[in-house]
């Protein structure tokens, strides 16, 4: 079968494309024939909070990448769904995960589902940070739709407010495998330059406000950080100002606990990171799911989430992980807990049988199941 995926891929860098990455390779595992129909430009510069949109890295192996997609040139929209059809394809899956992308995305995918089955893998559908015409923007994408495919339940029922007819399939967030195989922590640590003497957590990934941050450096004031010899490693750019946190860095006397690698994290180095830590955190105020755990489930660290938007349904509490609420009492409870009583052990075997569930052979057959009811419908 000849699939078409839009969306990201690189030579742009995030989650985002990484996923697009590793869908297309397991499709191709599965002997499909894929393309990626990519961004020539993604985010204007004026609307892009990091430091580049670009990964330096080389080219993932193996893979068809196009870019195409002007995200504001409304003739690339019509270019991009001319170039598409040509190569016929039998499926179009495109992704979706801000409102801003529904006119192109839009635009490209009404276009396509004339000669082809368009399937949209939903990140989100209420965005993390609202902005004015936000519904607007998303009811034109969903409308140009033929199926849905959600990765928690919760942007599943978000569906609801845009369409209530339509196909849909709640899929969970497949592993990433695309970052390399597991390293000791003895040489992760090395890697980093890490201090062997203490263990570490990790807060990965882009910090914006709702990725709750500032209630994890709160939680960490509240541990005997001392006693347990633990440390905080944040590793990810900051999508806004970053002295906020250093102040309450300063405030809580975290000097000496917070090691702070502000930067984008190339893929060749992101196993590093999580083979060095010994829990995963995500103290998120609103989410749906997260790439991040799955990287997590990915290399066996256990992980502390948030119960909010799909996290809780990921991560079994008190088996590979906890899930707490937002307050940082609770929080810095389950950090000492696990400290204390030396749980990373047991619960990383535990992460190891349970990321079974996640495997992309999962995924590829709900997509395959959710176009056969297209066509008999």
């Amino acid at each position: 079968m000849k699939i078409a995926v839009v969306g990201p891929a690189w030579p742009l860098r995030g989650g985002i494309a990484n996923f697009n990455e590793a869908l297309a390779l397991s499709l191709q595992d599965e002997g499909h024939d894929v393309r990626i129909y990519s961004f020539s430009l993604q985010y204007p510069s004026i609307l892009f909070p990091g430091s580049t949109q670009f990964d330096n890295g080389p080219a993932p192996q193996g893979l068809h990448i196009e870019t195409c997609i002007n995200s504001i040139n409304p003739f690339s929209w019509f270019r991009s769904a001319k170039t598409i059809k040509a190569w016929k394809p039998d499926l179009v899956i495109v992704r979706f995960w801000l409102p801003f992308m529904g006119p192109s995305l839009g635009c490209v995918s009404r276009r396509l589902r004339k000669i082809a089955p368009v399937i949209a893998i939903t990140d989100n559908v209420i965005p993390h940070e609202h902005r004015p015409g936000d519904r607007l923007l998303t009811r034109y994408f969903v409308r140009s739709c033929d199926a849905f495919i959600a990765m928690s339940r919760a942007v599943l029922l978000d569906l609801d407010r845009f369409d209530k007819r339509k196909p849909r399939e709640y899929l969970p967030h497949p592993i990433y495998s695309i970052f390399g195989d597991q390293l000791e922590k003895s040489d992760a640590l090395a890697n980093l330059q890490l201090d062997p003497e203490f263990r570490y957590l990790l807060f990965f990934g882009i910090v914006r406000k709702y990725k709750g941050l500032d209630l994890l450096l709160e939680a960490i004031a509240r541990v005997d950080h001392k006693s347990l010899k633990i440390k905080l490693l944040i590793a990810g750019e900051f999508y806004e100002d970053k002295e906020e946190y250093l102040k309450l860095i300063r405030e809580k006397g975290l000097e000496d606990v917070i090691l702070l690698h502000d930067k984008y994290i190339p893929s060749t180095e992101v196993r590093n990171y999580f083979c060095a830590a010994s829990l995963v955190t995500q103290t998120y105020r609103t989410a749906t799911q997260s790439g991040v755990t799955q990287i997590a489930y990915h290399f066996s660290r256990p992980m502390l989430v948030t119960d909010v938007g799909g996290l809780a349904e990921t991560v079994p509490h008190g088996k590979v992980g906890y899930v707490t609420s937002l307050e940082p009492s609770v929080i810095a409870a389950s950090i000492t807990d696990y400290f204390a009583n030396s749980r990373e052990e047991e619960m990383a075997r535990n992460v190891e049988e349970d990321k079974k569930r996640f495997d992309w052979s999962f995924f590829i057959k709900g997509i395959m199941t959710l176009k056969d009811k297209l066509n008999r419908s």
